[in-house]
């Protein structure tokens, strides 16, 4: 090799050569930051998306949770709804045996307590109305008007045909009742 040679081979920029000069070092030092920032930002993103799948995991369980007990509570509701007749059946024989002095139907009686409590046990209650109440169409279902001579039943019950009953809370049978009118 020649002393021309040598020079041009010392100029040339060998890997060694180039991480040596300060310009090179700071073009290594962005991409390397260049990098981190990048991968930063890759974590951020799978870190926002755990959080948003797990929000709606959460949503999910509570509403699921909500779904159940709501299910659990009207679970028997056709069952007492087809029981209500014969609750209403128990209540015109009571009126009928009180009123021919029923002393002698003591098991009837029994029974029908049982009943009653039975469906109280089951969370349905009846709806406690008396004449003169307020007519709640949400509530109440008017099978028919009469005519009032007293004001204050004018648009208010007049008499309860058939009680109306609710189970934890929920109407499962409007109240039929009659309405006073002008």
């Amino acid at each position: 090799m020649n002393k021309n040679e040598e020079i041009i081979s010392e100029n040339s920029e060998s890997p060694e050569n180039v991480a040596a000069t300060p310009e090179t070092a700071n073009s290594v030092e962005e991409t390397q930051v260049s990098e981190l920032q990048k991968l930063q930002a890759e974590i951020a993103e799978q870190k926002d998306k755990f959080i948003r799948l797990y929000s709606e995991f959460e949503n999910f369980r509570r509403r699921t949770a909500k779904e159940k007990l709501e299910m659990i509570q009207s679970a028997n509701e056709q069952l007492i709804k087809t029981l209500l007749p014969v609750a209403d059946d128990f209540e015109r024989a009571e009126k009928s045996f009180k009123a021919k002095d029923g002393k002698d139907l003591e098991g009837f009686f029994l029974i029908y307590n049982k009943f009653k409590k039975t469906l109280d046990q089951a969370g349905v209650k009846v709806m406690e109305l008396k004449a003169g109440s307020e007519f709640d169409a949400d509530l109440h279902e008017a099978i028919t008007q009469i005519p009032v001579e007293d004001e204050a039943l004018k648009g208010k019950i007049v008499d309860v045909v058939e009680n109306g009953y609710l189970l934890n809370d929920k109407v499962i049978r409007h109240a039929k009742v009659v309405v006073g009118s002008k």
